[in-house]
């Protein structure tokens, strides 16, 4: 007999999501510097928005964002998305308590795939994990144009134990 696997929470409750935004946006400071601001968390897939400034540039004579911004920003968004998989993982703890399960947690190993030049006025980014055990999480990563086109992608490998 097969066992069916367990369904993954549809919504976050707006403290978890409210806390998960401060520890993203606020605590973790490089995101700061990166403009990095999540516009969707949900427990199968985070989404966030880079807006394109002069401080990002890696190319001057293209106005390319610079290739380290979308590693960074790749990495951090495999990052969210195991705070949210561990978060729907354990929604049978308060939102503080599963905001308190993230102080371990840190990349192992990143691959990111540069496809086409990241050139426009801003970037959405998105994120997935594939597999997520109990001491390391798979996670898939995209940063696209703001017209949809897919300019980097990326995976990674995050310990979460």
């Amino acid at each position: 007999m097969s066992k069916t696997p367990p369904t993954l929470p549809t919504e976050f409750e707006p403290e978890f999501i409210a806390g998960l935004k401060a520890i993203f946006e606020e605590k973790i400071v490089f995101n700061q510097v990166l403009g990095l601001k999540i516009t969707s968390l949900k427990p199968e897939r985070v989404t966030a928005r880079i807006d394109m400034r002069h401080e990002l540039i890696g190319h001057y004579s293209h106005n390319r964002v610079h290739g380290g911004v979308i590693s960074a920003g790749l990495d951090a968004m495999g990052g969210l998305a195991c705070m949210a998989a561990i978060g729907a993982r354990h929604m049978d703890e308060t939102p503080e308590q599963r905001l308190h399960r993230f102080g371990k947690l840190g990349t192992i190993d990143l691959r990111i795939d540069y496809l086409r030049p990241g050139i426009g006025e801003h970037f959405e980014l998105s994120a997935e994990v594939l597999r997520l055990g109990s001491r390391v999480a798979s996670t898939r990563m995209e940063f696209r144009g703001a017209d949809g086109k897919l300019l980097s992608c990326g995976s990674g490998a995050y310990i979460v134990s």
